[in-house]
C-alpha cells in the first residue's frame, strides 16, 4: 500500500500542474529543491522538480525517500522519439529503462547489481490502463489507429547527460540502447528506485524526434507548455488510480 508517493519532473512546467492540485498543500526550500507537499484523493503526494541530467535526478530521488519516506516514484515529462511508430504527443511507458554511453557491468558492481532498471509492472499495468481511458492506442502490434490518433509504447528508455541531436548520434543511440525515446533523468530515477527497494514509474510525452539542435529546439514554434502538460495529466490520473488501489 503507497503510503507516500513523489512526483518528480526535470522542468517545472511539467510538474507545475501538480503543484496546483494538492490539497493542504504547503512548499519548502531544501538540498537545493523546491518541495510541495500536500494529499491527493487521500495519499500523501510531495513533489518537486529535479532539473536535467542524471545526477539531479538521482539526488532528488533520493531526497524525497529519505526525507519524506516515499515509497513510490513516479517520473513524468517530455522526451525524444526515435522509434518511428510514435510521433509528438505520443507517450512511452518506461517498462526498461537503460543508460547510454556509460558502462553499465561496473556500474552492476554495486547495489542493485543491475545493468539496465524498470517500471514496476503493477505501475506499468495502471499507467495503460489511464492512457486507454484517455483515449490512447497502443503502437505496437496490428493495433488500428488513425493518422491522428494519439498513441502509447511499454517500450524502453534511453537516458544520457546530453541532448540528441542529428542523425548520426541519435542512430548511435538507437544502436546502442534500442530504446524507444532518449531524455536525461529516467534511468537514474529508476536506478535510485531499485536501490532503495521502492516502487517507480517513468512514463514520457514525446516532444521532438532527436533531429534538431537544442537552441534550434526551444526556438522552435510548437507548444512545450502542452506537452509537458499532458503527462501530467495522465501522472494525476495514475496516482489518483494508484490511491485507489491503497
Amino acid at each position: 500500500m503507497a503510503r507516500t508517493i513523489g512526483i518528480i519532473g526535470a522542468l517545472e512546467k511539467e510538474v507545475r500542474r501538480i503543484y496546483s492540485v494538492l490539497e493542504h498543500g504547503s512548499r519548502t526550500a531544501e538540498a537545493g529543491l523546491d518541495i510541495a507537499c500536500g494529499e491527493l484523493e487521500g495519499i500523501r503526494i510531495v513533489a518537486t522538480t529535479a532539473g536535467m541530467g542524471t545526477v539531479n535526478a538521482a539526488a532528488a530521488t533520493q531526497h524525497l525517500i529519505s526525507a519524506y519516506g516515499a515509497d513510490t516514484v513516479v517520473f513524468s515529462g517530455i522526451a525524444g522519439g526515435l522509434n518511428p511508430a510514435l510521433h509528438i504527443a505520443d507517450v512511452v511507458i518506461g517498462e526498461r529503462l537503460r543508460y547510454i554511453d556509460t558502462d553499465t557491468a561496473l556500474i552492476a558492481e554495486s547495489a542493485p547489481e543491475l545493468e539496465e532498471f524498470a517500471s514496476t509492472p503493477r505501475l506499468v499495468a495502471i499507467a495503460e490502463d489511464v492512457l486507454r481511458a484517455h483515449g490512447y492506442r497502443s503502437a505496437a502490434g496490428d493495433e488500428a489507429c488513425d493518422a491522428d490518433q494519439l498513441r502509447y509504447l511499454r517500450g524502453t528508455i534511453a537516458t544520457g547527460d546530453r541532448f540528441i541531436t542529428g542523425d548520426a548520434l541519435r542512430q548511435a543511440v538507437i544502436d546502442a540502447t534500442q530504446a524507444d525515446c532518449a531524455e536525461m533523468e529516467g534511468a537514474a530515477v529508476a536506478h535510485i528506485a531499485a536501490k532503495n527497494g521502492i516502487d517507480c514509474l517513468v512514463l514520457r510525452a514525446i516532444s521532438d524526434n532527436c533531429d534538431e539542435a537544442y537552441d534550434a529546439f526551444c526556438e522552435r514554434e510548437f507548444d512545450l507548455d502542452e506537452y509537458a502538460r499532458s503527462a501530467s495529466e495522465l501522472t494525476l490520473d495514475i496516482v489518483r488510480r494508484i490511491a485507489a488501489g491503497a
